[in-house]
């Protein structure tokens, strides 16, 4: 089955070979290399892409030069400026390819006619929505209420272990929000207590 057929099984595995025909046919391959933006603040792009292969960041450039990183993409994830999709309007953010990266892309013009001609899809792209409501939300909650150390802890324990295994330490210490160096002395101190309960 088709990477992207399987992704859309996960919300409508109803969805049949009528349905797939019309998406499948504009489907397009993409590779970005390593450094290379699908997306970048300021630009518009209504396309949406799954990642067949490789990482991707999506960062938030402030003012200061600083960089917010926000979101990471790996295998079988659908990546989008979803906001600019809807409005008609410039990114606010950048998706980097933090290695390099496949994918494959089609516009988001299309998934919007298929809304309107099969009402499958119209049902999924309600199910992605909810989906990527409550994984904002949950983000935001941590961001709000839970302490740098509480933030590694839950990473720790959550379904997001690629993130710990895949993604160069100084960007998960920007992912939680905290400096390289605070990210190393939490590991220890979260490290030394595992070891005291053992």
């Amino acid at each position: 089955m088709h990477p992207l057929r399987a992704y859309l099984h996960r919300f409508v595995p109803y969805l049949t070979d009528a349905d797939w025909q019309p998406l499948v046919d504009t489907l397009r391959p993409r590779r970005l290399l390593r450094g290379e933006h699908f997306v970048q603040a300021g630009e518009y792009r209504p396309e949406l892409a799954l990642v067949l292969n490789g990482s991707c960041r999506l960062y938030y450039p402030r003012p200061d030069g600083e960089e917010r990183t926000t979101y990471f993409f790996f295998e079988n994830h659908l990546l989008a400026d979803y906001p600019g999709c809807l409005t008609g309007q410039p990114s606010q953010f950048s998706i980097q390819a933090l290695t390099d990266t496949e994918l494959v892309v089609f516009d988001y013009a299309v998934l919007r006619q298929l809304y309107e001609e099969r009402p499958v899809y119209e049902r999924f792209g309600r199910l992605v929505a909810e989906y990527h409501l409550l994984g904002t939300d949950a983000r935001l909650v941590e961001q709000l209420l839970l302490s740098p150390e509480e933030r590694y802890r839950a990473l720790l324990t959550s379904g997001k272990t690629k993130i710990l295994e895949r993604i160069p330490q100084h960007l998960v210490a920007n992912y939680l929000g905290v400096t390289p160096v605070s990210l190393s002395r939490i590991r220890g101190r979260v490290a030394r207590n595992r070891g005291k309960k053992t």
